[in-house]
């Protein structure tokens, strides 16, 4: 049986061969997949700048935060990169309920020949340390304050983890790797958009040593991954309908950042509106179940106009008169 310790990349894999990125940079990768390596999407599309971001984080052993906007791809960005070194990957979504004892351990009471006894079980930081794991931070500006400074022990270059409960030291893998992905920059939620998030420690933001931003994709390309996700709809009409779709939600993001809206389409809701297309046959009843009907009652008409301008067509009576417009 293979000791986990010595455990490494057995192959270096072309960035341009693997990603489609114009670079000569060489990534170690593994050659064989195990149970914690993400499926690969063969449709996903990559950000040149943030791939090449999250691959000096695997290939340098850099901490790396990946910011932006709902929707983007951000953890799946990661995923996808993962997927492609065959790298063993584990998400951890810092919500709420994710407390200090989950990352650290705790003891639990198990039993030994048939006995009753107190042991301590391992939490998922110090489980990922000592293995070749990429390990992700879900949600990372809206983790706890006793959660974070867990976190903060293993920024560290050496990243060296201490277990108070069993006087032991833990000194990371060669193959460690970790990520984080976030809505904001740890400012808060200066928007209003993300209830929940907290303002970071600003000696723990410091030590993430890449922080890369993924915007929404080009219109053409965010096409193109619509298609890919609703290949139903790949046909002269479809491809019409779904560059109405993006149009849409180009507009609500211009809107939410001029103040017009306080909610604006991602890419994720565009291919759920694609998708509801298929099942309603009906593009307008689809967008208001998609998208519409979680916008605040004022602006509903705005986002009406948004639409009317896309589909050179009125969103039916019905909801108009839903919306005291009739």
């Amino acid at each position: 049986m293979t000791n986990i310790s010595q455990i490494q990349p057995d192959q270096q894999v072309s960035v341009r061969d693997v990603f489609g990125i114009d670079s000569d940079m060489l990534v170690p990768a593994f050659s064989e997949r195990d149970d914690h390596v993400p499926e690969v999407d063969t449709v996903y599309r990559f950000n040149p700048d943030v791939t090449l971001a999250i691959l000096a984080g695997f290939t340098h052993n850099r901490r790396v935060m990946v910011q932006g906007l709902h929707g983007t791809g951000k953890s799946t960005h990661l995923e996808q990169v993962a997927a492609r070194l065959n790298w063993p990957c584990v998400r951890v979504n810092l919500d709420g309920h994710i407390s200090r004892l989950d990352l650290v351990g705790k003891d639990a009471i198990v039993l030994r020949d048939g006995q009753q006894v107190t042991e301590f079980q391992e939490g998922i930081v110090p489980w990922a340390l000592q293995r070749p794991v990429a390990l992700i931070f879900d949600e990372y500006d809206a983790g706890r304050p006793d959660v974070m400074f867990v976190i903060q022990r293993i920024l560290e270059r050496d990243g060296k983890f201490t277990l108070l409960d069993q006087n032991r030291v833990i000194r990371p893998h060669p193959s460690f790797r970790l990520f984080a992905t976030s809505n904001t920059v740890g400012l808060g939620n200066l928007s209003g958009m993300y209830h929940g998030t907290q303002m970071l420690n600003q000696a723990q933001i410091d030590r993430w040593n890449i922080v890369a931003t993924l915007n929404y994709l080009p219109a053409e390309e965010e096409v193109a991954i619509v298609l890919a996700r609703v290949p139903g709809k790949d046909n002269d009409h479809g491809r019409r309908l779904i560059r109405s779709m993006v149009a849409v939600a180009e507009l609500t993001r211009k809107g939410f950042a001029v103040g017009d809206l306080s909610l604006l389409m991602s890419p994720r809701t565009v291919i759920t509106w694609a998708e509801n297309c298929e099942i309603f046959l009906n593009s307008a009843l689809a967008f208001r179940l998609s998208f519409l009907n979680k916008c605040d009652e004022s602006e509903r008409p705005i986002v009406a106009e948004y639409y009317q301008r896309c589909f050179n067509e009125e969103l039916d009576e019905s909801w108009m008169k839903e919306a005291g417009r009739s």
